[in-house]
Parts: structure tokens; sequence; C-alpha cells
């Protein structure tokens, strides 16, 4: 064979796996580029606390709650709920009893619905309920229509503002029943560190439109660290203020939460 023609077949069979070795990285991005993006579903977390101490007293103090959103393109769904139950046994000496009293029984939950109209702005609605024995709060519904706006919004921080009319069903404890028309001005805060740890913050301002030395104002704070793939430890700190409480009450209601959550 000579030399000519075994020149022109190498010529060729380098040539051919070039082009294979060219075209196998453009096939499999062209690949990668049209599988389907994975889409969100819902984020979830349901957490739990229990305090407990045994002797001279014995108290009892558990928490649970849940939290969900779901983020589409154009839509923002978030919903929660959480209730607590505590209670304490201590024993006088003179006369020798066991004096029983409760410390603590809540529940509460929220639902609201956001439209994006912008990649930022948005409008909604809210609705939140909340008894509470120990704060002589038998019920207080809140349905506030929203408007809102994110002043940041990337993939690991959001902060967002929003302002809008709340209408208000109220029962305190010795008082009449009433309903009234509140503005409601909040703010959502989050950041992620990582995937595993993140903080947030909430607050929330609903004075009576016809007087605005009456109102309510809630504050939360919270912090979570993944201590596996599904479960976290987290510390949460909330404040809930009535300008003018039940009857018997203190204005001012504190709460610091430590428990562990499940995501899923």
């Amino acid at each position: 064979m000579s030399t000519h023609l075994i020149t022109r077949k190498v010529t060729a069979v380098a040539a051919l796996s070039a082009g294979l070795l060219l075209s196998h990285p453009a096939s499999a991005q062209d690949a990668k580029a049209t599988e389907p993006e994975k889409k969100k579903g819902w984020e979830s977390v349901a957490s739990a606390g229990v305090t407990l101490t045994r002797g001279n007293s014995e108290t009892f103090l558990g928490t649970v709650g849940v939290n969900s959103q779901r983020k589409w393109a154009k839509d923002e769904i978030l919903l929660g709920a959480s209730a607590g139950y505590g209670e304490s046994k201590t024993r006088n000496a003179k006369p020798v009893e066991d004096v029983y009293s409760k410390t603590d029984q809540y529940i509460k939950g929220f639902g609201q619905y956001n439209h994006l109209f912008t990649e930022r702005f948005y409008g909604g609605i809210r609705l939140d309920g909340l008894s509470d024995n120990i704060a002589g709060i038998d019920y207080r519904f809140t349905v506030s229509p929203l408007a809102g706006y994110y002043l940041i919004k990337k993939p690991k921080t959001s902060l967002a503002v929003e302002a809008g009319p709340g209408f208000v069903f109220e029962s305190l404890e010795g008082k009449d029943a009433e309903q009234y028309v509140a503005l409601r001005f909040a703010e959502r805060f989050e950041h992620k560190f990582s995937d595993r740890a993140k903080v947030w913050q909430t607050a929330e301002f609903l004075p009576r439109v016809e007087n605005f030395g009456d109102y309510v104002f809630n504050f939360e704070i919270g912090a979570s660290a993944a201590i596996t793939k599904s479960v976290d430890l987290r510390v949460v700190f909330q404040d809930s203020y009535r300008s003018d409480p039940a009857d018997g009450r203190k204005a001012n209601d504190m709460k610091l939460i430590a428990g562990i959550g499940y995501r899923f």
C-alpha cells in the first residue's frame, strides 16, 4: 500500500474522530438545554417545642406550628398556623396543697394570597385569626386587602412592604364584641445564608382608623439551622401588643420559642 494512500486514510480517521469529539459536548449541552425546568412545589415546615420541669414545681409548655408557601410566576400563597398550651403545679407549704394554674393557651393562623402585576409590585388579601385565653382574647379576625412591593427580591434575600385597609372583628374578655376598620402596615424580610440556614422577620401595625392610639402591633424574628436534610433547630421570638387589652390583662405578650422543625 502506498504511503500516499495510508496518509489519506489516517487523515480521514482523525477528521472523523475530531468531529465526534467536538459534536458530543454540543449534543450534551443541547440535551441539557431542552430539559424542562423543575417546578417548585410547596415549601412547608412543621415545628414543635416542649418544656418540662419536675420537682417542687411541675410545669409543661408545648407549642406546635406549621408554615407553608408556594410561588408561581405571577402568584404567591402564604399559610401558617400555630398553637400552644402550658400549665404549672406548685406546692404551698402552709397549708400543704398543690396549686394548679394555666400558663398558656392560644391558637392562631393566617392565609395570604398575592398576585404580582410586575416583578415587584403585587396586590392581594390576607386573613388572620387568633384566640388567646391567657391574654383574654376570645377571638380576633382580620380581613385585609393589600398592596405590596418587594424592595429587595433576590434568590437569597427578600424584603417586602405592604399597606391597605383592615376589617377587624374582635371580642375581648370583659368587653363587648366589636367590629372596626383599621389600617394595616406590614413588612416581611427573609435571608438565606445557605440551603441549611436562614433568618426571617415580620412586623405588622394595625391602628384603628378613628383612633390611632387604639392599635395592634405584632412582631416576629426567628432563625433556623439544619441538622439533617429535613430537620432543623429553630429559635423564634414573638411579641404581640394590644394598646387597649382585655380587662385585667397587660398590653404586651412576648414569647421565646425554641424547638425543632421538619421540612417537607
